[in-house]
């Protein structure tokens, strides 16, 4: 077996490799950005590697991974599935894989109190691939934490050649990172991507889709041939802000986009369905009666009449957005509007309602992923 070093050739969908002491540690926002971050959320889901994959060319038989993964646990909750880890050949899905031990955080919902041990170093094996040379792809977990410790396989690994695909940059809310989502590649940006065959840079963050000017810079110097942002559900279940700074946020978030993108296609997608707070402001919660039980439901806590007074529900932003891309599309014909109705309605919430409330299951990413590829036409690509 041969070690093959963890350089950025070898990764797609990071910003940032962080080398310490036990392991590369894959980041989606750069340094700088990471110097801002204002809470222990956003930090841990920009870590947390989805839509990033290692990429090489070689003509293994077997492909070993060591990796030390972080378990996330909500005391009197039961615990997550494992992180998955899948390998495809020549972009089909060739084996999966998870580890069951790692380093573990455990926080108590109730005193807000986090407990952080280390783990050990697993080994991920898939074995029997074809023996010819080919390209593989490992698609690291969109919910886990992972550090990547060491590489081998039992052939050369050479850098895969350039795919010829453009590049889409997306940046979104835990929706978008792939809560609930089964799998990596099954999170609804993956299968976008592969159905429209571009590269997908997923900036998809837990709780953190909230118009963070340091994610807006991140995104104007990252090179993409199409850009999309989805805003809305975090900004009010997080009860960020009111009517009046919601326009101009936005604004300046587009702003900054298109100082680095002056020309580059660019969405502003609007929130899909989600009951709880299509009418109703936030802040969200977890539903205690659900915690009781064991079980992760959410709710919205705030008061439907509020919303004279300026406090935001998904309506509202939806027609705050349309707003907005209406006038500025007048001098920006590069910018359009995707209604997120439109991936994911009222009645599609009757046949696949949001198993928690807020977040979609597998078969809704999979929906919402073949319902936004036809949005990623990049170029006549």
């Amino acid at each position: 077996m041969r070690t093959t070093p963890i350089t950025a050739d070898l990764v797609r969908g990071a910003l940032d490799l962080e080398y310490t002491e036990r392991g590369v540690l894959l980041h989606r926002l750069p340094a700088r950005a990471r110097q801002q971050i204002p809470d222990d959320q956003l930090a841990m889901a920009e870590s947390q590697p989805s839509g990033v994959r290692l990429v090489f060319r070689t003509a293994a038989t077997i492909v070993e991974l060591d990796v030390i993964a972080t378990k996330r646990f909500l005391v009197g909750v039961p615990p997550r599935p494992d992180g998955v880890y899948e390998l495809l050949v020549d972009g089909r899905l060739a084996g999966q894989a998870s580890v069951s031990e790692g380093d573990t955080i455990s926080v108590d919902m109730a005193t807000g109190a986090r407990t952080h041990q280390l783990g050990p170093v697993r080994t991920l094996r898939f074995a029997g691939l074809p023996a010819d040379e080919k390209d593989v792809e490992i698609w690291l977990p969109h919910n886990e934490t992972t550090r990547l410790v060491a590489l081998r396989t039992d052939a050369t690994v050479h850098k895969a050649p350039s795919s010829g695909r453009k590049t889409w940059l997306h940046h979104g809310s835990s929706i978008s990172q792939g809560s609930n989502a089964a799998t990596p590649t099954g999170i609804w940006p993956a299968t976008a991507a592969a159905l429209a065959g571009v590269e997908l840079v997923n900036l998809g963050f837990g709780g953190s889709a909230l118009l963070d000017p340091f994610t807006a810079r991140a995104m104007r110097d990252t090179a993409a041939a199409l850009i999309s942002v989805k805003i809305g559900i975090n900004v009010v279940n997080a009860d960020l802000m009111r009517l009046r700074a919601f326009g101009p946020a936005v604004h300046g978030f587009l702003d900054t986009i298109r100082e680095g993108h002056p020309s580059t296609p660019l969405l502003v997608v609007s929130p899909i369905h989600c009951p709880i707070h299509e009418h109703t402001p936030g802040p969200g919660q977890f539903d205690p009666d659900g915690l009781r039980e064991g079980k992760v439901r959410f709710r919205a806590t705030g008061d439907p009449a509020e919303t004279a007074a300026g406090k935001l529900t998904l309506t509202v932003i939806r027609g705050e957005l349309t707003r907005i891309v209406k006038e500025r599309s007048t001098t920006d014909p590069n910018l359009r509007y995707v209604d997120g109705l439109e991936l994911y309605g009222e009645a599609d919430h009757a046949g696949l309602p949001l198993p928690d409330r807020l977040h979609p299951d597998a078969a809704t990413h999979r929906l919402i992923g073949e319902r936004f590829a036809k949005h990623l036409v990049i170029g006549g690509s």
